[in-house]
């Protein structure tokens, strides 16, 4: 079976210079924490946990130049992965995603107590102290292959309705993560049911576009809107559509070298037939196991021990309307 070709990728983005913001205020470089000396939530916004994923990035440095002060609570804007972020090159620019090893794939408590050390693993648990404070997080990616914008809520409603609040994108994906290993909205503080604390993952679009930073904006803009600390921004891009849920079911990761898909997906495409081939994996077929099968950032270059896909299936429409 002949392999999908790999596009070019066109930056059409500069990265921010944020050599102002490395110092930081909060004692971990590139970590700012803005007081409003009223009571309210701790909310933290996070950017470049992957090195060459900027869009967040060029939203916080807007923010820390415009002076914001929350109207209550703390604000704390973070730049996660610095040095990974310092080696960005147009010219190769899926090459600085990290230094050693994903940053958004070490968040289990084993591993960080763990004696294991990387640049990623000692940035983690130079965080880790202060990722304990926050009461809501919202972490600030982008997507390398072309796909809808989306919210991944992790599996815990509290996500879920956290992200429909903030009401950009319109598009809400409950998930359980990546077998190799938990994101950083995935750490207990967040993932587990029981605690109030909450944090969810923006994939606002493609890497290094224009609109992909405006769903960044506009969803910043919202989630500072329902906490009730300001309103800094644009409002809700999709404001007249109701949000959509939808439940990852499976989570596809080659077992094999020769894993192709028979086409080049999207994500956000809708599968509308169950038992459709997608993807051959060896001489293991990949079928939906359902009608509408939601696929939720399919990567066209799969490797071994990756996530290829995932499919998810639609939840019921919400009865009201999104505010």
């Amino acid at each position: 079976m002949t392999s999908v070709p790999a596009p070019e990728f066109e930056v059409r983005l500069e990265p921010p210079d944020i050599r102002a913001w490395l110092p930081g205020n909060t004692g971990i470089p590139g970590f700012t924490s803005l007081q409003s000396g009223h009571p309210g939530p701790h909310a933290a916004i996070l950017a470049v946990t992957h090195g060459n994923e900027f869009s967040g990035a060029i939203v916080l440095d807007h923010l820390l130049r415009s002076g914001l002060t929350p109207e209550r609570g703390c604000l704390t804007l973070g730049f996660v992965n610095i040095e990974a972020f310092s080696r960005f090159d147009a010219n190769r620019p899926t090459v600085s995603r990290f230094v050693d090893e994903d940053l958004n794939r070490l968040w289990d408590e084993d591993v960080l107590d763990g004696p294991r050390r990387s640049h990623e693993l000692d940035r983690a648990r130079e965080i880790r102290p202060l990722l304990d404070t926050f009461d809501v997080l919202l972490d600030l990616h982008s997507m390398l292959w072309p796909s809808d914008p989306l919210i991944l809520s992790g599996p815990a409603e509290k996500g879920a309705a956290l992200a429909e609040a903030i009401a950009t994108p319109g598009l809400v994906v409950s998930d359980h993560g990546h077998t190799n290993g938990k994101r950083i909205i995935d750490y207990p503080r967040f993932s587990n049911p029981g605690t109030p604390f909450t944090a969810i993952l923006l994939e606002a679009g493609q890497h290094w576009r224009e609109d992909t930073v405006a769903v960044a904006r506009a969803s910043v803009a919202g989630l500072l809107r329902h906490l009730r600390m300001g309103d800094p921004g644009p409002p809700p891009l999709e404001a007249a559509h109701r949000s959509r849920r939808a439940a990852v079911t499976a989570a596809i990761t080659p077992r094999t070298r020769n894993f192709s898909f028979l086409r080049t997906w999207r994500g956000g495409d809708v599968v509308p037939h169950r038992n459709t081939l997608l993807a051959m994996d060896g001489q293991t077929e990949i079928r939906t196991p359902y009608d509408d099968c939601l696929l939720v950032m399919p990567s066209v270059r799969p490797s071994k021990g990756h996530t290829a896909v995932r499919l998810a299936r639609f939840e019921p429409a919400a009865d009201t309307p999104r505010p």
